[in-house]
C-alpha cells in the first residue's frame, strides 16, 4: 500500500468514526433534519467522489485526480440534494398509492413497502439520473476538466462519444435489477436521515464492482494480445 492508499483508508475511517460516536451522531441526525439538501449535497459529494478516487486507484494502480474534480464534486454535490427529494417522493407515493388501493397495503418499514420504494424509484428516476450524470461527467472529460473548454463543448459531441449500448446493456440493464433495486430496498428500511447516506456508501461499492470488473476486462484483452 502506497501513501495515498493510507490517507483514503483514514478518511473514510473518519467519516464512520464520525457517524457512530454517540456525540457526533447526534449532531448529524439533528442537522440532516434540520438542513437535509445542504446534508444531501456534503454526504454525495464527499463519498462519491471518495469512490471515484478509488475507482482510478483499482484500474490504473495509483491515486490521480480526474480532470475537472471539482466541477464533479460539485455535479455529485447536487445530485445529492435530488436525491433527498426524489427518495421522499417514491417513499410517500409508495404510501398513497398502497392508501388508495392501488398496492397491497404494507406498513411503514416493511420489507414490502421498501422494495416497491425502491422498485419504482430505479425504473422511472434512476435511468434519467444516470443519463444525466453520463452526459455531465463526458462534458468535463471532453472540456478536459477546464470550465472554458467544458462551455465550448457541443452537446451533439457529447451524445455521440457516449457508448448508449453500453450504458443500456450493463448500468440500465444490469446494475439496476442486480445491484440498485436489492440495495435501494435495505436503504429504504433505514430511518430518513440514514438514507442519501447509505446510497453514498452503495456509490462507492458500486465504484469499486465497476472498477474491478473493467481491470480484469483490461487484463484479459492484453493477454489475448500475446
Amino acid at each position: 500500500m502506497k501513501k495515498n492508499d493510507y490517507l483514503w483508508a483514514a478518511a473514510l475511517l473518519g467519516v464512520v468514526l464520525f457517524l457512530i460516536h454517540p456525540v457526533t451522531n447526534n449532531l448529524f441526525v439533528t442537522v440532516t433534519k434540520v438542513h437535509p439538501y445542504v446534508m444531501g449535497f456534503i454526504k454525495i459529494s464527499i463519498l462519491a467522489t471518495m469512490g471515484d478516487l478509488l475507482a482510478v486507484r483499482i484500474t490504473s494502480g495509483e491515486f490521480k485526480r480526474r480532470p475537472g474534480i471539482l466541477y464533479r464534486f460539485i455535479v455529485w454535490g447536487f445530485l445529492g440534494m435530488a436525491f433527498v427529494l426524489v427518495f421522499d417522493l417514491f417513499a410517500n407515493g409508495v404510501s398513497g398509492a398502497m392508501k388508495d388501493g392501488l398496492l397491497q397495503k404494507a406498513a411503514d418499514g416493511s420489507l414490502l413497502k421498501a422494495f416497491f420504494s425502491s422498485l419504482f424509484n430505479n425504473l422511472i428516476f434512476a435511468p434519467t439520473f444516470m443519463a444525466f450524470h453520463r452526459i455531465i461527467d463526458t462534458y468535463i472529460d471532453m472540456g478536459e476538466g477546464r470550465l472554458g473548454r467544458i462551455l465550448k463543448v457541443r452537446l451533439v459531441d457529447v451524445v455521440h462519444g457516449i457508448s448508449w449500448h453500453d450504458f443500456i446493456s450493463f448500468v440500465v440493464l444490469k446494475t439496476i435489477p442486480i445491484f440498485w433495486i436489492p440495495m435501494h430496498t435495505i436503504t429504504y428500511m433505514l430511518p430518513n436521515e440514514y438514507r442519501i447516506l447509505m446510497l453514498a456508501f452503495l456509490s462507492i461499492m458500486l465504484g469499486v464492482i465497476m472498477a474491478l470488473a473493467k481491470k480484469r476486462n483490461l487484463e484479459v484483452n492484453h493477454a489475448k494480445l500475446y
